[in-house]
């Protein structure tokens, strides 16, 4: 199957061929694959400390009002037991990745949100969209061991709402009900919002939901039958028309299958302000590392390198630095993320650090620089290295190897010595 032929001739998805699949506390279920002693507990993957925030609450958590976004000391306050867990977004990237793959196996119109959730269009399958729901999640299950919802609709929008509502609910004993697929009949989709609260829709945070409800609108059909000219007043035209076309099932928004990335980046946010150019070397160099097992992985190299910086008082900076060549080498990212830095006063205390690459392009299709001096970015007595660190990860998975944290003053990388 082709994604020409999975379109009708219009060129839009197929009535009700509109698939949501959204993975149920994502993180916090692959942290329990290798640690399923940790099962039935109330678990959150985040930092611990009093700047941390919760990546992910498992359901036994949740129950106690924990969410994701929740500060960590909030956290702690509604579920004192609550265990955390350090991310591993190495790991959950691999596992992301494995779990597209599996969704590509049905159609080629898969439209990834982020590591955890997907849209896809299945209008050229031959099975019906709701059974192809049920087998994605057995299979997801089968392979991975996680549990996923899945909505079904004519639309992105409904498809969305319709993963949200087949998801169980927390309990402090865990995931409870939750029919796993729902579908939103095509023909009753008017029918199927009308009732439903008018923050179900996107686009309507705290603030527009205060000006909707001063004008008595609380429901989505009351939101619907508001005229258009009205709402735009009270919310502007694009907002408005916005709002409209979703309370009358209107989204016309096509699975847009993933694009190659332009860039990649990973950053770090710490417990306490880090003053030292060696404290944040070290963290660069562990940041670095992630980023080019991330482009190796996607068989892609960049040329610019950028740091981002945000201080104490939230206040953030970033610079960046163009090579003559594309890497994919972590010890190289390093060097050139600490060169950078070493360009910014860090005394005041940073709060976050970061660090990407841009510019990307194929990686088998890089030039090597014709005069590879000791600083070359396209050097590649690195590649061994990298390759080494590939197999170990692929063998024995992605935290098998990390770099270290003492800096090599004559590299400005960290961890690993240099090839000869």
């Amino acid at each position: 199957m082709t994604a020409e032929n999975s379109l009708s001739g219009s060129g839009k998805a197929r009535s009700g061929a509109i698939l949501h699949v959204d993975m149920d506390a994502f993180f916090v279920s692959v942290e329990h694959i290798r640690r399923p002693e940790l099962k039935g507990l109330p678990v959150a993957v985040g930092g611990p400390g009093s700047r941390g925030v919760v990546a992910s609450a498992s359901y036994e958590a949740r129950a106690y009002g924990v969410h994701s976004a929740m500060p960590s000391r909030r956290a702690r306050q509604l579920c004192p037991d609550i265990v955390f867990l350090p991310g591993d977004h190495e790991l959950y990237s691999e596992v992301s990745r494995r779990i597209m793959g599996i969704l590509r196996s049905f159609t080629p119109l898969v439209e990834p949100l982020s590591v955890d959730e997907a849209f896809l269009d299945v209008s050229g399958a031959r099975r019906p969209p709701v059974e192809i729901g049920h087998l994605i999640r057995r299979q997801v299950d089968s392979e991975e061991g996680i549990s996923c919802a899945v909505g079904v609709a004519a639309v992105k929008f409904l498809a969305k709402l319709g993963s949200k509502l087949a998801k169980p609910e927390p309990t402090p004993s865990g995931p409870s009900g939750g029919a796993g697929v729902f579908e939103v009949p095509v023909g009753e989709e008017r029918g199927f919002l009308a009732p439903r609260p008018v923050s179900d829709i996107w686009g309507v945070g705290p603030a527009t939901l205060g000006h909707l409800n001063r004008i008595g609108i609380t429901t989505i059909g009351e939101l619907a039958e508001l005229p258009l000219e009205h709402l735009e007043q009270v919310v502007g035209k694009a907002h408005g028309r916005h709002l409209h076309s979703l309370a009358n099932a209107i989204d016309p928004r096509p699975v847009v299958p993933e694009t190659a990335a332009k860039s990649m980046s990973r950053e770090e946010t710490f417990a306490r302000d880090l003053h030292t150019h060696e404290d944040l070397g070290a963290e660069l160099a562990a940041l670095s590392d992630s980023v080019a097992s991330r482009l190796r992985s996607a068989g892609v190299a960049g040329r610019t390198v950028t740091v981002k910086v945000r201080f104490g008082d939230f206040s953030t900076i970033t610079r960046s630095h163009t090579l003559a060549s594309a890497v994919d080498s972590g010890v190289v990212l390093a060097r050139e993320a600490k060169q950078l830095l070493n360009e910014v006063d860090v005394a005041p205390g940073v709060r976050l650090i970061g660090v990407g690459v841009s510019e990307l392009e194929d990686s088998g299709q890089r030039q090597l620089a014709l005069d590879l001096g000791e600083e070359s970015a396209a050097d590649p007595s690195w590649q061994d290295v990298d390759q080494a660190i590939d197999r170990i990860r692929d063998r024995f998975g992605a935290g098998a190897i990390r770099t270290g944290g003492t800096a090599n003053p004559n590299t400005g990388a960290t961890g690993w010595n240099r090839p000869r």
